[in-house]
């Protein structure tokens, strides 16, 4: 066997514990940085200067599209270039400038991704302002919380959330001076600003105000704040991560260096298609990128159920997704294929098992079948667009089962990504054609340090033979801080090591696994700890169920748990055995809650659980965990407190009944 790669290297030795501090396992580093990181391109000191010189390079490329809408349908791509966006950014900054606002002010900026949304953006890189996305999801009174706590003096929003916005006064009257609308504002609302002495503009208006100044732009530094993103914890007020113009360059730097060694490099011919919110950080960092590059960046329409639709039209080369839609896209495929008639069927498997068979014994995605390719996946790829060369994923585990899938059909680079706001998104990503990887998020990116510290009380040694500990990154790409909150920001900045919260295991080849997560753990009553996050991944498996939460009370032995089952799954075994009514009424059934329990219990026997974490007690929940009942953050990761705020008397009757 050849020897195992590794794509990581020791930079630091490991520390024995002490004076109560954990241990930590050796720092590690991406072997393409062991002789230290890669400097930043000279001269570059902002995300303005990025934009600037792909404006100097490449004036006439596309560079921002939107479908035109008739009737409501949607049409074909219209784009600005980099040369017309910049004309408008100028004139954006102008107005900016003209209303008062200058370097160090800060920008909200609520609404959908759309051009505007991006000009406004480069307006602020311009100027040196705080960009400061605004957005609701962060559950009720949020946009009055980040108007207030951030300070904002001007901001921009889409023609459909002016009203949301209004709501916040009187209390934001003291800081909002200015708001631009996308698109136009109604005379009401003008009236309505007047009386809080807001001044409201519509787009075509705000564009005017500055036409006869002139401003300089102002210096700015790499240690210059560029953004605040205020991310929902799954628990408290939401916190203001401030990430820096170097940050941002620093990153971008990395995954270019990355992408590079792996022959994906990005250029000026690719073409993203936008709609991960530009609020959040992941989206924000590749569109900075491909802007670096003077690549394309395509918006889709706003609607989740036409997204094939965008992409079909659009045709990218870069899909960058979250698992809940890539979910949906395998479920898709997945209905499409079983539902082609027997021998179709069984072509489709043979050709699929003999692709994945030639891609496991290491030949590249694009060399494990070709012919194969173009007479049956070609058609997957078409329905993607044709163009489709890399899908990315972050926010949450990828299945397994669905990462491999789409791996062999879609004829595109699959990979899984892990970072967190606090260290600018990108921290690892897997590897190309390295199909060991799938389930892990790859190795680090070459821009930071990596070491675990173990969590003791959870029974996770970072000098064990298996590595695992809590997840430490150090390098220039981390956040500068939360905003007002030094507090917060100690507890998770020691020593230029920040603590992610996550639990990570390291792979022999230097690539990372999540699986856990630091806080969430329950102590049962006889003593034993319950790392809930590996459960719910390991009970997910079961085809029956959607979406699943665990909860162990200290005073009680045993799990129980709430479960979103599968609807096709919940109504077919409801067919073949008489059970009749709606899904909700299904989902009411002792004999439905008896089958689901069942089959957890046949998932827990084959993964071989401990007898304590078998789930003795089950609640079905026709309506998926949503936002609106603040159930789970905008990255879909379980509010726990709020579970068991909300489902508190459901599992007081589980315990009840099941003891």
């Amino acid at each position: 066997m050849e020897d195992q790669k590794k794509y990581v290297v020791e930079v630091e030795k490991a520390k024995e514990g002490r004076d109560g501090r954990p241990s930590t396992g050796p720092v590690y580093r991406n072997v393409l940085a062991k002789d230290g990181f890669r400097p930043l391109s000279h001269g570059l000191e902002s995300c303005w200067d990025i934009f600037c010189e792909s404006v100097r390079k490449f004036p006439d490329n596309r560079m921002l599209g939107e479908r035109e809408m008739f009737h409501g349908q949607a049409g074909k791509y219209v784009w600005l270039t980099y040369k017309e966006v910049y004309d408008l950014v100028l004139k954006v900054g102008a107005s900016i400038r003209v209303c008062g606002v200058k370097k160090g002010g800060k920008c909200g900026i609520y609404g959908s991704n759309c051009s505007n949304w991006v000009i406004s953006m480069q307006a602020c890189n311009a100027h040196g302002l705080y960009c400061v996305p605004i957005y609701d999801t962060l559950g009720a009174g949020a946009v009055e919380y980040i108007i207030c706590h951030a300070e904002i003096s001007v901001a921009f929003a889409e023609e459909m959330k002016i009203s949301e916005v209004l709501k916040a006064f009187p209390n934001a009257g003291k800081f909002l001076r200015t708001l631009v609308s996308f698109g136009k504002v109604t005379w009401e609302q003008k009236d309505m600003a007047g009386t809080f002495d807001l001044k409201l503009y519509s787009w075509d208006e705000f564009l005017l105000l500055g036409m006869q100044e002139k401003f300089d732009l102002p210096a700015k530094k790499k240690t210059d704040i560029c953004t605040i993103m205020y991310t929902s914890g799954t628990t408290g007020d939401p916190k203001g991560v401030m990430i820096s113009n170097e940050s941002i360059l620093s990153l971008i730097s990395g995954v270019n260096h990355h992408m590079e060694t792996v022959g994906e490099e990005f250029t000026d011919k690719d073409v993203y298609l936008s709609y991960l919110p530009l609020a959040h950080i992941f989206d924000r960092v590749i569109e900075e990128l491909f802007i670096s590059k003077g690549a394309s960046v395509g918006f889709w329409h706003k609607d989740v159920k036409q997204l094939i639709d965008d992409i079909k039209e659009l045709k990218p080369t870069v899909f960058c997704s979250v698992p809940r839609v890539l979910d949906r896209i395998y479920s898709g495929l997945v209905q499409k294929i079983s539902s082609a008639g027997f021998l179709k069927h069984k072509l489709f498997n043979f050709v699929y098992n003999y692709k994945l068979g030639n891609m496991s014994k290491g030949y590249k995605h694009a060399e494990a079948a070709p012919i194969f390719d173009k007479i049956i996946f070609n058609k997957v790829k078409e329905g993607l667009g044709g163009n489709l060369r890399l899908i990315l994923s972050g926010a949450a585990p990828l299945s397994s089962a669905v990462e491999t899938y789409l791996r062999v059909v879609t004829c595109a680079n699959v990979l899984q990504g892990y970072g967190l706001t606090e260290t600018c998104a990108g921290s690892f990503v897997a590897r190309p054609d390295e199909l060991a990887m799938v389930g892990t998020v790859g190795p680090p990116l070459p821009i930071i340090d990596v070491c675990l510290e173990s969590v003791p009380e959870m029974g996770y040694d970072a000098l064990g033979d298996t590595p695992r500990g809590e997840i430490c990154i150090r390098g220039k790409c981390l956040f500068s801080g939360y905003y007002k909150r030094e507090d917060l920001t100690k507890e998770v900045l020691v020593d230029g090591w920040f603590h992610t919260g996550d639990v990570g295991e390291w792979q022999p080849d230097g690539s990372m696994k999540i699986i856990d997560r630091k806080k969430n753990i329950f102590k049962l009553s006889q003593g034993e700890y319950v790392a809930v996050e590996n459960l719910e991944g390991i009970y997910s498996l079961a085809s029956s169920v959607d979406a699943i939460w665990i909860y162990g009370s200290s005073y009680e032995s045993f799990l129980v748990s709430i479960v979103n089952p599968n609807i096709d799954a919940l109504q077919s075994w409801a067919e073949e055995n008489g059970v009749t009514g709606d899904f909700a009424t299904i989902c009411e059934n002792p004999k439905a809650k008896a089958y689901i329990l069942s089959e957890l219990t046949n998932t827990a026997k084959e993964k071989k659980l401990k007898g304590f974490e078998f789930i003795k007690a089950v609640h079905l929940d026709p309506i998926p965990f949503d936002m609106e009942r603040e159930l789970i953050t905008p990255t879909h990761k379980k509010k726990r407190v709020q579970f068991l705020k909300y489902y508190q008397d459901i599992i007081d009757t589980l315990y009840k009944s099941t003891r």
